[in-house]
């Protein structure tokens, strides 16, 4: 589901669907349509297209475990 006026933008609605967890605890598959940035904005802050490039983004301090534990049941 796009906005109309701003491809780009993931409206309201949805993107509050995709933060919170569903009775299963997961998400569906499918919750919005995505697609991938131009090719120019791929890896902007490597160092062969942006040497003196940076992230002015914090660390949200959400951990991100790898791994799948099988779910009992």
């Amino acid at each position: 589901m796009r906005h109309p006026e701003h491809p780009g933008v993931v409206p309201r609605q949805v993107s509050s669907r995709a933060t919170s967890t569903s009775s299963a605890g997961i998400l569906p598959r499918r919750w919005c349509d995505c697609y991938a940035a131009e090719c120019y904005h791929q890896q902007y802050l490597s160092g062969s297209k942006n040497p003196d490039g940076y992230c002015g983004l914090g660390g949200t301090g959400v951990s991100c475990p790898t791994g799948v534990a099988r779910a009992e049941g």
